[in-house]
């Protein structure tokens, strides 16, 4: 009798949470960075300086 391991690898098993940051990330950046709803401004103001996106 034969068995079989399988095994993930692990840059397999760590593709789609690392893909799911970086797209919920560059969302919210885009959200916050374009979005010109007085309070999501006034909200992400600070922020958006302090990480060199313009606002204005």
């Amino acid at each position: 009798m034969a068995t079989q391991t399988k095994t993930a690898s692990a840059a397999r098993t760590g593709f789609v949470p690392v893909m799911f940051a970086v797209v919920l990330g560059l969302g919210l950046i885009t959200l916050t960075g374009h979005v010109q709803a007085a309070a999501l401004h006034d909200a992400a103001h600070d922020v958006r300086h302090a990480t060199g996106f313009p606002c204005h």
